[in-house]
């Protein structure tokens, strides 16, 4: 028998830190030591207080199904914890929570998206962004997201993108994988034009906790933007919980009551005492203090990286404003980023991503997560100097 595969499975795209980590692996087990500077994940252990919450709580019997949209004490707590982080007051009936936080943006595209409509995106950006806008059928339209703007959206050149078939616009900050945050101008400027051209936002706001300069600014935190934005969060990066599963949206009830009937349809639930641990994520002194212990330790990777980097002639790199990235610039070494990305791990046992996985305006950049150690950083950093030292020629 020759299966016939649905259409609609060629228009899904893919993950590259999963690929290149599956390729680093294989070198692994080939007995290549090899840095891995490739995969958006913390390195720190989950938290053992949240830890112990959830183990009390599939001890005192947490392990059956709940409400499609989460246990109402939950939602609860993300509410109060969402209202405090933005000022704006919601409730339970704002809050769905999912198996990870990509069911929020299928969710949000499946609800709220026909066939033809227009969503823009960053570029770069995360690439299950224009991923799952394929799947759906809808048209991604790339939004340009430059260094010399300090990898921030311009709103002037998003006004000049959008047409009347525009339905949403996808914004996220600090951003994967350029670590770019949007100032409060730049979120009141994006909030002045999705009212007036009448668009919904999805604030995609997962490395929130992890901002190193300035402020967060909540786009749903604005006047008038609570009842068009969905704001999209979990608790996979500020409290390292990836293997976790735990995803939440926060979004005006009528879309909240469409995807609790999606969850129904999907994932029925997500895990009941992985629920119950956000509590003591959102609650505990301990956590915040987790998250902040956490944040400092990548500000320093951070400036080793950064520093480390601008020292390897032909290399230029921007200091991120948030996030675990770096996406520097290697147009003046003479590779292309996906040759250099190869040639990387393949050489020199350094794992990481091409800009051009994150979409074509990441061409001449390199992604570099510093969910590693300092001295394996340094390491990295060492590798990728000598490999370029050694290899100077236009490939």
């Amino acid at each position: 028998m020759s299966l016939r595969f649905a259409a609609r499975l060629d228009r899904l795209g893919t993950e590259g830190a999963f690929e290149v980590l599956a390729q680093a692996r294989r070198l692994e087990a080939q007995g290549r030591d090899v840095i891995h500077l490739e995969i958006g994940e913390p390195d720190f252990a989950t938290p053992e207080n949240i830890v112990d919450a959830a183990v009390r709580a599939m001890r005192d019997g947490a392990t059956h199904y709940t409400p499609a949209s989460g246990l109402m004490p939950v939602r609860e707590a993300t509410a109060s914890y969402i209202s405090k982080r933005t000022g704006v007051p919601c409730t339970a009936d704002n809050v769905v929570l999912t198996p990870g936080s990509k069911n929020i943006l299928l969710f949000a595209l499946l609800a709220l998206i026909e066939p033809g409509d227009e969503v823009i995106l960053p570029d770069p950006g995360y690439p299950i962004y224009s991923s799952l806008t394929n799947f759906v059928g809808a048209r991604p339209v790339p939004l340009p997201v430059r260094e010399g703007n300090d990898f921030r959206i311009d709103v002037e050149e998003l006004r000049g993108l959008t047409t009347e078939r525009t339905r949403l616009l996808i914004v996220n900050s600090p951003a994967n994988p350029t670590g770019g945050a949007l100032t409060r101008a730049d979120c009141e400027a994006i909030a002045e034009l999705a009212i007036e051209r009448d668009l919904v936002v999805l604030s995609d706001e997962i490395y929130s906790r992890l901002l190193y300069d300035g402020e967060h600014v909540s786009i749903y935190a604005l006047d008038g933007m609570a009842e068009r934005t969905i704001l999209m969060d979990g608790m996979s990066k500020a409290w390292a919980m990836c293997g976790w599963r735990l995803g939440f949206g926060v979004m005006p009830v009528p879309l909240a009551k469409r995807m609790d009937t999606l969850m129904i349809n999907s994932s029925s639930c997500a895990a009941s005492f992985t629920q119950l641990a956000a509590v003591e994520a959102f609650e505990s002194p301990l956590s915040d203090a987790a998250v902040d212990a956490m944040r400092e330790e990548f500000q320093l990777r951070r400036d080793v990286l950064v520093d480390g980097l601008n020292r390897i002639p032909g290399i230029r790199c921007h200091r991120p404003a948030g996030a675990f990235y770096v996406f520097p610039n290697i147009e003046a070494t003479g590779w292309s980023e996906r040759d250099l990305a190869r040639a990387l791990l393949e050489e020199a046992g350094v794992a990481l991503l091409a800009g051009t996985a994150f979409g074509a305006h990441g061409a001449g950049y390199l992604r570099l997560s510093y969910a590693n150690s300092v001295d394996n950083i340094g390491r990295a950093i060492d590798r990728i100097g000598v490999h370029l030292a050694a290899a100077p020629a236009v490939h």
